[in-house]
């Protein structure tokens, strides 16, 4: 049961960084990671690290689809992950 746990954590820390880094490359116009590579690591389990990555950089607040769709990935991750925990407890 650890694994989900550490994966979990891995992956909400990948994506925080990735929205820090993010941010100092567009502050300096330097080369920026794809918005599609941002939302595959939301997809893949990093969606609360990166919503929270978003608000504390402000870093892709005034996009619609990273401001309601990470949010929204986080919850459903989280929904799922409760669900999962309950079958397997």
């Amino acid at each position: 049961m650890w694994y989900i746990g550490g994966y979990a954590i891995f992956s909400n820390l990948l994506l925080f960084a990735m929205m820090g880094i993010d941010k100092q490359r567009a502050v300096h116009q330097k080369y920026r990671i794809a918005e599609k590579k941002l939302f595959l690591v939301a997809l893949i389990g990093g969606a609360i690290g990166g919503t929270i990555g978003m608000y504390l950089f402000r870093h892709k607040t005034k996009h619609w689809y990273f401001k309601y769709g990470f949010p929204m990935i986080g919850m459903i991750q989280i929904v799922v992950l409760y669900y999962f925990m309950m079958e397997v407890l």
